[in-house]
C-alpha cells in the first residue's frame, strides 16, 4: 500500500449519466437528464460524468451531452466543489468539451486491441499516442484529466489480458506526466486477487499516482473488487446510480457497481456520511419507474441499515 493508503477520503465518481445510459434503447429526454444530474449534485457525490462526446449515430443517448454541460455553466446551478466530467475519444470531442465547459476530461485506451477497434476504430497502439497527446493538451489548458486503461482485467473477445500489457500503457502515461490513471474492468472479468496485484504493480512504478477503479458487476464481483482496491490504497471509484450501464462495444454488457449500494457500504464502515444516501435511493427508484423495470441495485429495494459497524 502506498504511504497514507487508508479507507479515508474516498472519492465517488458517478458515471450513470454516461456509462449508465449509453446502453439504454429508450432515449432519456434532456430535461430528465438534468433533473437526475441535479439529484446527484444534491446527494453530494464528488464527480459527475454528465456524458460523452461521441457521434450521435453511434450512441444516440449521448446526442445532448453538450446541452447538459451548457445548462450547468450558468451561475448557481452547480456548487464549485462538484466536478462535471466528460468522456472524449478524439480531438473533435475534446474541442466540443472545451466549448461547453467540461471541467474534467476522461479519456482512455483499451488494453484489448479487439475492443479498441470496436470502440474507437483504432488499434491500441494508435490510440495510446493519440490519447496522450490529447491529455497533455487538455492539461496545458488547465483542465483536470483522467486517463484510463480499459479492459484492464480481461476482455470478452480476447479473454485474459496480460499484466504487462496494462503496465506498458500505464508506464507511457506516467512518462508523459499523466498521473491520474483509471483501470476499467470493461468486461467485468476482474477478481480481487488480480485487482490487488495490478494496483500493487502500479504503485510500485510510482507511489504518487492517483488511481481510480471502474468495475462492472457482470459476474457479481464488483463490490469485492472495490474492497480489494481500497485495501491497496485506491481512493477514487466510479459507479452508476441504480446500477445502470455497460459498454455497448464489449461482448457481454452489464451494469456498473451501483452507487447507492457502494455508498451504503461506505457508510456502514463509517465513511462518507456526508453523502445523502436517501436521495440516491430515491433516484434509483425513480429510474426504475422511468424505464419500467427492476434495477440491479439492492439497497433501493431493501432499504438501508442505519448503524455503522466498523470498529474504530
Amino acid at each position: 500500500m502506498p504511504e497514507g493508503g487508508t479507507l479515508n477520503d474516498i472519492v465517488i465518481h458517478e458515471v450513470g449519466l454516461r456509462d449508465g445510459l449509453q446502453m439504454e434503447k429508450q432515449v432519456v429526454p434532456l430535461e430528465q437528464k438534468i433533473k437526475w444530474a441535479e439529484a446527484l449534485i444534491a446527494s453530494r457525490v464528488d464527480i459527475i460524468q454528465a456524458g460523452s462526446f461521441v457521434h450521435p449515430d453511434k450512441v444516440p443517448q449521448m446526442a445532448d451531452t453538450d446541452n447538459i454541460f451548457d445548462y450547468f455553466k450558468s451561475p448557481g446551478r452547480k456548487p464549485a466543489n462538484v466536478i462535471l466530467s466528460g468522456l472524449v475519444l478524439n480531438e473533435k470531442g475534446l474541442e466540443r468539451g472545451y466549448a461547453c465547459g467540461v471541467e474534467m476530461f476522461c479519456m482512455g485506451v483499451s488494453a484489448s486491441d479487439t475492443h479498441s477497434r470496436k470502440n474507437t476504430g483504432m488499434s491500441t497502439e494508435e490510440a495510446v499516442s493519440r490519447i496522450i497527446a490529447m491529455a497533455q493538451e487538455a492539461s496545458a489548458q488547465n483542465k483536470r484529466v483522467q486517463v484510463s486503461v480499459q479492459s484492464a482485467f480481461g476482455c470478452g473477445f480476447e479473454g485474459a489480458i496480460p499484466v504487462e500489457r496494462v503496465l506498458t500503457i500505464v508506464r507511457r502515461y506516467l512518462d508523459a506526466g499523466l498521473k491520474n490513471i483509471s483501470l476499467a474492468d470493461t468486461a467485468g472479468h476482474a477478481q480481487p486477487f488480480q485487482v490487488k496485484r495490478l494496483f500493487e504493480e502500479i504503485f510500485a512504478l510510482d507511489p504518487t499516482v492517483e488511481c481510480t477503479c471502474h468495475f462492472h458487476n457482470t459476474y457479481g464481483m464488483g463490490m469485492a473488487n472495490i474492497y480489494a482496491a481500497m485495501e491497496i490504497g485506491v481512493k477514487c471509484f466510479e459507479s452508476s446510480f441504480a446500477g445502470l450501464g455497460g459498454c455497448p462495444f464489449t461482448k457481454v454488457a452489464a451494469g456498473n457497481v451501483c452507487t447507492e449500494d457502494f455508498v451504503h457500504f461506505l457508510q456502514r464502515i463509517g465513511e462518507r456520511n456526508d453523502v445523502d444516501l436517501e436521495r440516491l435511493i430515491s433516484l434509483a427508484r425513480e429510474v426504475s419507474t422511468f424505464f419500467g423495470r427492476e434495477m440491479p441495485g439492492l439497497v433501493h429495494k431493501t432499504g438501508p441499515l442505519q448503524s455503522n459497524i466498523r470498529n474504530k
